[in-house]
């Protein structure tokens, strides 16, 4: 009899080492009782060396003393599934991992310890870096459709001196979009200076502009350089340019065409080098067809038109901004969020985002006040885009499919029951928005109209 006992446990550890995934389990105490050659080999850790100890002083993870997985499942029954989090191996080396983790139950159904199975996640990390990379430009990451063919034609852009006009609606990245064509150009050394026309009033506007002379007006003590002189050759980026009053239009139009320009208080005729970017959330030839911005101008600035499209109109770039910004805060604040739930990734979809990408970067902000590490949930959100956490009662009944049909029933009803364009927009193939529109009972024929889809 004890040689079949012994035949046995060698054969579990025969079996436990063919595992491609780390496993180890542990009993009522988190003390390691097996370490298979999967686990070493992630954790850099001997078997003989973990076998005994407690599993947060082998594994070494960043949500041990807080939010150890292991330790809420023998706790509560409850499994945990694929949780992303880093461990430090024997090395001191930070590697992601994904862990999941089950109770281990006796012959009498009695629990005895727990499971816990991780896989290393370094290389899908790179090659998640790496598919990041094919839709980045600069410090801009997207991969809808327009945003693309923007990309490609970016250099093209920055390549020459030509002024460029950028609308579309705050918060959408136009600054950013300015930003990487002075960067791509061949004056990137050279400032690039910007500035809000919609934020200064009249009086100061013309002289951050233009600069001005000692005695030009009450309080000008010295002379003082402005934002043209400052960008020297390098490129100015007039933001708002729609809300600027008649008369700076009159001043702006000279400049564009005679590329000089006065100082306020002196005669000097200054020589204007910079190159010129314009943006506005407005439509400035709406502007021009209700005579409040000068069509003379609107030309001269509107040689090279870019149009950004809202968040709402490229939901499939969520996922990627989110992580974006994620890696962006992780940097700033030195923790270690390794994302975002299934259900916030949900909500995001769900989520109107009329502030645009700047709401969603302040969404991200927000929870990483919140969220000290692992996972960012609905419960760390603003409650602008996860209403249902102000309610006990619909806090409680919103489950994850509940959010999904939602979010593809308000998805179908902005593109009036267009599957294709609905799919790009959620960024999920066609078949796969099928096979949900089937699962969650939903009607939808083309061109419905908001009553009709359900």
């Amino acid at each position: 009899m004890t040689t079949g006992g012994n035949d046995s446990y060698d054969n579990h550890e025969v079996i436990l080492d063919s595992i491609a995934e780390g496993v180890l389990t542990v009993n009522a105490e988190m003390i390691i009782t097996s370490f298979n050659r999967s686990a070493q080999q992630i954790t850099r850790v001997p078997r003989e060396d973990a076998i005994g100890r407690k599993c947060f002083e082998v594994m070494r993870g960043e949500m041990c003393e807080s939010e150890c997985c292991i330790k809420q499942t023998l706790e509560t029954g409850k499994p945990c599934k694929n949780l992303p989090v880093y461990i430090v191996r024997a090395d001191n080396k930070r590697i992601p991992v994904s862990v999941t983790t089950s109770v281990l139950l006796d012959e009498q159904r009695t629990p005895m310890g727990a499971v816990e199975i991780f896989r290393d996640l370094t290389e899908i990390n790179t090659l998640r870096q790496a598919y990041r990379k094919m839709y980045r430009f600069e410090d801009i990451v997207s991969k809808n459709h327009r945003m693309l063919k923007l990309f490609a034609i970016l250099p093209l852009v920055a390549s020459s001196r030509s002024t460029v006009l950028i609308e579309g609606a705050s918060g959408t990245g136009k600054e950013l979009i300015a930003k990487a064509i002075h960067d791509h150009s061949g004056d990137r050394e050279a400032p690039f200076v910007a500035i809000n026309c919609g934020a200064l009033p009249e009086t100061l506007i013309e002289a951050e502009l233009f600069g001005y002379k000692a005695g030009a007006f009450t309080d000008a003590k010295h002379d003082k350089p402005g934002l043209f002189a400052m960008a020297g050759a390098g490129t100015i980026l007039l933001d708002e340019i729609g809300d600027v009053s008649a008369s700076t239009q009159v001043r702006l139009l000279r400049v564009l065409q005679n590329r000089t320009y006065t100082p306020l208080g002196s005669n000097e005729i200054c020589k204007m080098n910079a190159r010129v970017i314009a943006a506005t959330h407005h439509s400035l030839k709406q502007l021009v067809d209700d005579n409040l911005f000068r069509e003379d101008l609107y030309y001269r600035v509107n040689v090279i038109r870019l149009s950004l499209p809202n968040l709402a109109e490229r939901k499939e770039d969520i996922p990627l901004l989110v992580d974006h910004f994620v890696e962006k805060f992780n940097s700033l604040t030195g923790k270690h969020i390794v994302g975002v739930s299934d259900e916030v990734l949900a909500a995001f979809t769900m989520h109107a985002w009329p502030g645009n990408i700047r709401e969603l970067e302040n969404a991200i902000e927000h929870a990483f006040i919140l969220c000290n590490e692992g996972l960012i949930g609905l419960s760390h959100l603003p409650e602008t885009i996860a209403p249902m956490l102000s309610s006990p009662v619909e806090s409680g009944s919103a489950t994850l499919k509940d959010i999904e049909k939602k979010a593809i029933v308000e998805a179908l009803i902005r593109n009036e029951g267009r599957r294709m364009a609905t799919a790009r927009e959620l960024g999920i193939h066609k078949n796969t928005l099928r096979r949900k529109i089937t699962a969650h009972g939903i009607k939808v024929g083309e061109g419905q109209s908001r009553s009709t889809i359900t």
